[in-house]
């Protein structure tokens, strides 16, 4: 289970899937109803910014050993 603090600090999400788009990182969240939704966790001056996060994200989640991880995206 990975759970996000996003970038401005104000939402604490279980996240079910992260992706980059563009300069922007979403979340998508599914809930029990199978309502599907997403939400931006963080916004960086690049793509590549963007990239770079994500992949911290992964590193964080395959370095976990427990079953939950969390990850507070950085402000820059």
């Amino acid at each position: 289970m990975l759970w996000i603090s996003t970038q401005d600090k104000k939402s604490l999400i279980n996240i079910k899937e992260v992706t980059v788009n563009g300069k922007k990182i979403k979340g998508f969240v599914s809930s029990s109803t199978l309502d599907e939704w997403s939400k931006d966790l963080g916004k960086y001056e690049s793509n590549e910014r963007a990239l770079e996060i994500l992949n911290e994200i992964f590193t964080k989640m395959s370095e976990s050993k427990g079953v939950f991880v969390t990850f507070v995206m950085p402000e820059k």
